[in-house]
């Protein structure tokens, strides 16, 4: 006797194969029924033996497609219907939103053999996906994800295109991407003017690589934004680009056209490897001390000895690479402190002057994102998250949340992201960036819009940071007034730990967790600027236990641009000859008088970076955010904790700055080497931490902040720690300011504070 199951997958399962996967398993078991997306996720109506039907559903939960990720399955029985055959039919959308949006996926394999085979169909089309690859939130409407809810509906596809897309037995199969040269996206290479540059489809790669070679910068339209690329190993075109992008020291991402040449220039391990290569496709940053090719490293990174390494993430990319062969700067196509721009008209409007030429396309692009960014740390292989964006934005794995109200959580300023809570699931946007610009402040509101749009849901929560100024918080309340939901803040180093806790599902632990939230600033609850902060979490309560001792706060937000201010702030008397070397006599006649009449104190961690730097003579400016503290990693080539030594003589009230300060200065008259005195430093907080947690009786400690992005001190931390204590880092996070957006929504739903 046959039996009617319903069987509904949640997850990411749109947009990644999941219905033509199902289709060609269902005749595979012999069975009929239907499936289709809806608002929830993927829905199966399959009808056949209990057996079958059982080993049919097992098989789709263990081996599902390539690209998906399955959070949640059900099957349960039904009433029995009759069906002819098994049909993949149009999705019904009967509610609201209610799934896991789809990332973009990076070329596939297969995608990537063919647009190089002259002999097939595809060859030379840089637009060529299937149900593996292929840009899906970057040209994402609405959903559930049909090509009618894409930018793709703009292109018909043609009869070749159509056959694939009805064949169960191609990977094209209900591709919703899918499209050809017949059919498809058109290329248009333009000089700053607009004006074409009169060539052939089919060689618009080979000329740009000729331009590229002779030195030109050109904007190519990468599927999520513009990128900026030159000669990697063209000196002057890196300075030129600099100078008009006006980004003198900030590192560049480097564009390898393969995994190969990569390999025979640098050493990498399994895990970079492993991201290079995977569907996010990510930046990755390694260190170039081997390095064996011929790049202009000084004018790529300079004072670093390490590279941001990216592989073609798109057909456009590795048709480009197919032609050039040589490594490109690949760079986001803005202006200085704007985001990405992903419009024609506004590229040309924008990048006139730092670009020499222009590669369009026609295929709008609905949420321009940047290139995500990972480092492994050097002795754990312990990823850290700099930038989340393409591949990863909008979802959030495993996070799954019951709550009837509606919520918004608007972030912080200067590395900001929006999370969203309409539903089951929480959705944090891509990185948007530094608030203080116009252009990421529109782009910043725009995407809270966006979300409201797209979910048809009006927060009835509205979360914000504390800090009176950040624009975020301005913007929230604006909302809260047009939708007349209640507004809460939050403190900025909570936030910080709350995600941590978060990620890690840490909120039901029995026993407290030592929070270590270290950053460069927030505004703390005695107003003063916190960034050095100990918390205790147990019992749905949150109790700031300790912090770095106060220190001046200087000169406001200069003070965060100029690491001599810091070390200013921390100097005794016996540092008064190396002060007197960073200032002018009346830069310092001004400065000494704010620190006698200052009242404004920090417990920044952040900002004792920048002292350190400054004292040592890496880094009195930084010309980009934490360059300071950049620098001063990248003189750690290794460490050996046997020679390591504390730079403090005790743990408790708090951790001592000053203290700090003197004995480095103290070891630099002695001669000791600058990676010496940098690893005592990093040895010197991450004993602290232990000890701290020793004397308050905690085996758990969840770290969060910008200070651990620094994967030396992570290694430290790793190694130094008891097998008693665990340590908990973000996984799909980064530890920066990106995070606030998520931990301000798990301290509402989880503090009781």
């Amino acid at each position: 006797m046959p039996n009617t199951y319903k069987i509904v997958i949640t997850g990411q399962v749109q947009g990644v194969g999941f219905r033509p996967f199902v289709y060609v398993l269902a005749k595979q078991f012999r069975l009929t029924g239907t499936v289709s997306n809806n608002e929830e996720g993927v829905i199966i109506q399959v009808t056949g033996p209990k057996e079958s039907i059982g080993a049919f559903y097992k098989k789709l939960i263990e081996c599902p497609p390539k690209v998906a990720k399955i959070n949640n399955h059900y099957s349960r029985a039904t009433t029995f219907k009759r069906f002819d055959a098994f049909k993949i039919v149009p999705s019904l959308k009967s509610g609201k939103l209610n799934v896991q949006l789809t990332p973009d996926f990076a070329i596939c394999d297969s995608c990537k053999i063919e647009i190089a085979d002259q002999r097939n169909r595809r060859s030379g089309y840089p637009f060529t996906t299937c149900v593996n690859c292929g840009p899906r939130w970057a040209i994402t409407n609405t959903f559930p994800f049909e090509r009618d809810h894409t930018n793709m509906v703009d292109f018909g596809m043609c009869d070749m295109c159509k056959k694939e897309y009805a064949d169960p037995m191609d990977r094209r199969f209900h591709s919703q991407t899918n499209s050809c040269s017949s059919c498809g996206i058109n290329l248009i290479l333009v000089n700053t003017k607009g004006r074409p540059i009169k060539i052939p489809q089919r060689d618009v790669f080979k000329k740009i690589a000729i331009l590229i070679k002779e030195g030109s910068i050109v904007a190519v339209k990468n599927t999520g934004g513009y990128l900026l690329c030159c000669d990697a190993a063209n000196q002057a075109a890196i300075k030129t680009l600099r100078t008009r992008k006006k980004r003198p020291a900030k590192p560049l991402a480097v564009l390898y056209p393969s995994l190969s040449l990569l390999k025979q220039q640098l050493e990498i391990n399994k895990e970079q490897t492993n991201a290079l290569t995977s569907p996010e496709r990510p930046i990755v940053i390694i260190p170039n001390t081997d390095f064996k090719g011929n790049l202009a490293l000084p004018e790529l990174a300079p004072g670093l000895s390490q590279l941001g390494i990216m592989l073609p993430n798109s057909g456009v990319l590795q048709l480009l690479a197919n032609e050039i062969h040589i490594p490109l700067v690949a760079t986001s196509g803005n202006v200085h402190g704007s985001p990405i721009i992903g419009a024609n008209a506004i590229a040309i409007q924008e990048l006139s002057k730092i670009a020499d030429y222009f590669l369009h396309h026609n295929l709008e692009i609905t949420h321009p994102q940047d290139d995500s960014v990972v480092k492994y740390s050097t002795k754990f292989n312990q990823e850290v998250l700099f930038r989340r964006s393409r591949g990863y934005a909008p979802n959030l794995f495993h996070a799954r949340y019951k709550t009837d109200e509606k919520i918004m959580a608007m972030g912080g300023h200067l590395k900001s992201t929006i999370a969203f809570l309409p539903n089951d699931y929480l959705y944090i946007s891509q990185y948007l960036g530094n608030l203080d610009h116009y252009d990421v402040y529109d782009r910043f509101t725009k995407t809270a819009s966006n979300f409201i749009s797209l979910f048809e849901q009006k927060p009835d929560i509205i979360l914000t940071d504390k800090h009176p100024s950040y624009h975020s918080t301005h913007y929230g309340a604006e909302l809260s007034h047009r939708f007349s939901s209640k507004i809460h803040q939050i403190q900025h180093h909570k936030a910080h730990f709350t995600s941590v806790l978060g990620e890690n599902n840490l909120f039901d632990s029995d026993d407290p967790i030592l929070g270590v939230i270290w950053d460069g600033t927030g505004f703390g609850e005695d107003d003063q600027i916190w960034g050095g902060e100990f918390f205790s979490y147990q019992s749905k309560k949150i109790e700031r236990i300790s912090h770095l001792e106060y220190y001046d706060w200087l000169a406001g937000d200069k003070m965060a641009k100029e690491p001599r201010l810091s070390l200013l702030s921390l100097a005794d008397d016996s540092l008064q000859s190396v002060i007197m070397e960073k200032f002018s006599e009346e830069e310092l006649s001004i400065y000494q008088s704010l620190k006698k009449q200052n009242k404004l104190k920090t417990s920044s961690v952040g900002r004792l970076f920048d002292a350190v730097a400054s004292l040592l003579n890496i880094c009195d400016k930084n010309t980009y955010e934490g360059e300071a503290a950049i620098l001063m990693e990248n003189l750690v080539l290794d460490y050996d904790l046997k020679s390591c030594k504390s730079y403090l003589s005790c743990f408790n009230p708090g951790i001592s700055s000053t203290e700090i300060i003197k004995n480095i200065y103290e070891d630099i008259k002695k001669g000791v080497s600058k990676q010496r005195i940098i690893v005592n430093f990093l040895f010197t907080l991450a004993i602290s931490i232990l000890e701290i947690a020793k004397s308050k009786n905690h085996k758990q400690i969840a770290f969060s902040g910008g200070v651990f992005q620094n994967t030396t001190l992570v290694d430290l931390l790793l190694e130094l720690a008891p097998k008693e204590i665990k340590l908990y880092f973000h996984k799909e996070l980064s530890p920066n300011d990106e995070n606030i957006s998520f931990g301000q929504i798990m301290y509402y739903l989880h503090v009781n504070n």
